[in-house]
């Protein structure tokens, strides 16, 4: 890993339209900013609905983000100073013009290509059963990004890139001719690995890549994924609701709220030294292997649901769960400030 900043993101939101409902709609994505190293790889935790997978796919703009600015290797390749996006009032909230619609306000929008970008930004799903086409074989799931950017110039070459990426992921090469349903769960999911990989990216959002598969297989394509990094040189953005996995794969870990990014450090500091009342809570969940240490460990149990992402509260989005919410939490949105050095955290608790 170097300094040099692979990644920026700055501001960024997503916000789904909702058919018949007035306001911006589900708020995935608020507000988000962050930057990833080159050759780092940043680990992303938080509740399933949190908006960590609509980060990032956000991204890579296979959503379009709905405002922000997002800086690939010094390179915009989207900013929305630019798109018309919901006017908020001081506590974030939607503000109404006088026929009950939302005020919009306007900006300048770049948005590059991105298909230049797609050999440099790959993703690997949650779901290989669901990620990889049942009417292609392996070789033609893998052959299909090797063909649209014209990586090789006979199809010998094409065949013998094939077969270098199936045995790169621990496949055979007559596995080239089989279908996705004729694979394990763990094989799938080296198959989807080896379409990432096949047009040979630098970054790579590995979305919750373990969570369908047996523990067994889980620690396998860890390992895996750990190996190539430190071959390949590739940056990840490592999405997992597993914490203990997180801690071991990742050198910086962020966590998501409702949307919005409420810590952020090294990933050792963060699991020691924790900040944020939602990472500490998070934290307090997981397993510990020693029965002993286990019952003398206090865990913090919330009290609550969480709230719609069409409806977040006012301020801070956890004080209606959180044990030490005072008036200016309900009142007011935390800013995300550094603490310790590298170690961020956005809570009015924290002073």
């Amino acid at each position: 890993m170097d300094d040099k900043v692979l990644l920026q993101v700055q501001n960024l939101r997503k916000y789904f339209h909702v058919k018949g409902v007035k306001g911006p709609g589900v708020q995935a994505v608020e507000g988000v900013s962050l930057e990833i190293k080159k050759g780092e790889t940043l680990g992303l935790v938080g509740e399933s609905g949190c908006g960590k997978t609509t980060l990032g796919r956000t991204i890579l703009r296979l959503h379009e983000p709905t405002s922000g600015r997002i800086v690939y290797d010094g390179k915009t390749i989207y900013d929305s100073g630019s798109i018309d996006i919901p006017e908020l009032d001081k506590n974030g909230r939607q503000i109404l013009g006088k026929d009950g619609k939302p005020l919009m306000k306007k900006s300048k929008k770049t948005s590059a290509d991105m298909l230049p970008y797609r050999r440099k930004m790959q993703i690997i799903f949650q779901d290989p059963s669901a990620s990889l086409d049942p009417r292609m074989t392996v070789g033609e799931i893998i052959g299909e990004a090797i063909d649209i950017h014209k990586l090789t110039n006979t199809k010998a070459e094409r065949t013998e890139m094939i077969k270098s990426l199936l045995n790169s992921v621990g496949l055979n090469t007559e596995h080239a001719n089989r279908f996705p349903h004729e694979f394990s769960g763990g094989q799938q999911q080296r198959v989807g690995i080896a379409r990432a990989l096949a047009v040979k990216p630098e970054f790579i959002v590995c979305d919750e890549p373990i969570s369908a598969l047996d523990v067994s297989i889980q620690s396998q394509i860890v390992n895996m994924l750990e190996d190539m990094q430190e071959d390949l040189g590739l940056t990840y953005l490592f999405i997992a609701h597993d914490l203990s996995v997180v801690r071991h794969i990742s050198n910086r870990i962020g966590v998501m709220y409702l949307g919005t990014l409420v810590e952020l450090g090294e990933s050792y500091e963060l699991n020691k030294h924790p900040l944020h009342p939602y990472t500490k809570t998070l934290l307090s969940a997981v397993p510990v292997p020693d029965p002993e240490k286990s019952r003398e460990r206090k865990r913090i149990v919330l009290e609550g649901e969480i709230p719609s992402p069409m409806n977040p509260p006012a301020g801070c989005r956890f004080h209606t769960r959180c044990p030490y919410a005072t008036e200016k939490c309900k009142e007011a949105i935390p800013e995300l400030k550094e603490y310790d050095k590298g170690h961020w955290a956005a809570c009015h608790v924290l002073g």
